[in-house]
């Protein structure tokens, strides 16, 4: 009994001894757990950091690569300047240096023609006759009334006469003296009345035969033998041309208008003689613009005495002018239509559009003339984007070259 009273008292103290020692290894569990999870919460947040750096330098490249894009890349080139010598072809009309329809001024029926069309006439050949029966008559009834009317104021002459030397003497009244010399003078005017309707008939008859008012070529004949022919321009009998001498008229713009001078010698060229020019002189100009086409007409007159060109058709006329102020070359492609004019678009400051108002000269299609808006130094934007606005950023390529004009005129 003692001796399990002795080992369950072992037993007891052992026991008391561990929970003695518990309380000693308490205070470095909760230290190293802190650690733990300090160390855990830094790698957290270096972690992080990094991942938020990286992030935010992505947002920025990001940001900078779509400002990039959103700037519209453009070819600013230098405009070429035109030469100091303008050279610009403008179409004209060809026309007779005199162009005359002919018409009858009788009526009747033609008895015959003399010219057909392309015959060369000198003036006052007779071209046609015309047979007027009625106006015959009509002459000669006009020629009797005449007749009556001077027998009828000769009679009365002599009464009025007659009776002048009477009443000196008393022997008739001054009343029957004044009526016969009432008399006489009414019956002379009778008399120049029927002269007058004498001389208008004759006058019709005289137009029975047509002649050529000056020397030219028919370019037209259109009655034959036997057709009535009416009076007045209801139709045309025949069309007189003069051609030793043409006339070129064409239409030069306003900004051209002091430039061309009478008297300079103008080169004209025509499409049935490719390669070939004829020499014209500028004689004289409208001396007013025209309001509507803007224009000056001008005439340039062309020899033809060897009957080379023909009237009616189609000549370029090539003027040589000297420029008024630089002028640049652009293509056409170049230009922006805005409603409030024509407008090209420059580079600026390296990178920024600038819009310039801009007055056009000669327009070949492919290319155009800028007679006002740009200067030497001025970088034209190549075929620029319909939405471009002033001071717009744009990316700029090939800014160090200039421009090269369309195939064309330059």
């Amino acid at each position: 009994m003692t001796d399990q009273h002795d080992a369950n008292a072992s037993q007891s103290r052992s026991q008391e001894h561990d929970h003695s020692k518990a309380p000693e290894q308490d205070p470095v569990r909760p230290g190293m757990a802190i650690t733990v999870l300090v160390l855990i919460l830094i790698v957290a947040v270096v972690l992080g950091g990094t991942g938020i750096l990286r992030r935010m330098n992505e947002s920025k490249v990001l940001a900078d690569t779509t400002n990039a894009l959103a700037a519209p890349t453009v070819i600013a080139l230098a405009a070429q300047q035109a030469s100091p010598v303008d050279n610009f072809v403008l179409p004209g009309n060809v026309t007779a240096f005199s162009d005359s329809p002919l018409y009858a001024r009788t009526q009747g029926y033609l008895v015959k023609w003399y010219y057909d069309i392309g015959a060369r006439v000198k003036k006052g050949a007779l071209l046609a006759e015309i047979a007027t029966p009625e106006l015959d008559q009509q002459l000669a009834q006009a020629e009797a009334d005449l007749a009556t009317a001077e027998a009828t104021a000769n009679n009365a002459h002599i009464q009025a006469n007659r009776y002048n030397d009477l009443v000196k003497s008393d022997a008739v009244s001054q009343q029957d003296t004044d009526t016969f010399t009432n008399q006489a003078s009414a019956t002379a005017a009778s008399v120049r009345s029927a002269q007058a309707n004498v001389q208008r008939l004759k006058e019709l008859q005289s137009f029975e035969k047509i002649y050529a008012p000056f020397d030219g070529v028919v370019t037209a004949r259109n009655v034959d033998i036997g057709q009535l022919v009416d009076l007045g321009t209801t139709r045309e009998l025949f069309h007189l041309q003069a051609l030793d001498t043409l006339r070129v008229y064409t239409n030069v713009p306003q900004i051209y208008s002091q430039t061309v001078k009478r008297g300079e010698k103008i080169d004209l060229s025509f499409p049935e003689y490719p390669g070939r020019t004829f020499e014209g002189t500028l004689v004289r100009t409208a001396d007013a613009i025209d309001p509507v086409s803007r224009t000056l007409l001008v005439e340039i007159d062309v020899s033809n005495r060897k009957g080379e060109l023909l009237p009616g058709g189609l000549a370029q006329v090539h003027f040589k002018t000297p420029r008024i102020a630089p002028t640049f070359v652009i293509p056409a492609s170049a230009l922006i239509f805005r409603r409030d004019g024509l407008r090209v678009s420059t580079v600026i400051d390296g990178n920024t559009a600038h819009i310039i108002p801009v007055i056009i000269g000669e327009d070949d299609g492919a290319n155009v003339q800028i007679v006002s808006g740009l200067s030497g130094s001025d970088r034209v934007i190549q075929n620029p984007p319909d939405s471009i606005i002033e001071g717009e950023k744009v990316t700029v390529v090939n800014s160090g070259e200039q421009a090269k004009p369309a195939e064309g005129k330059s």
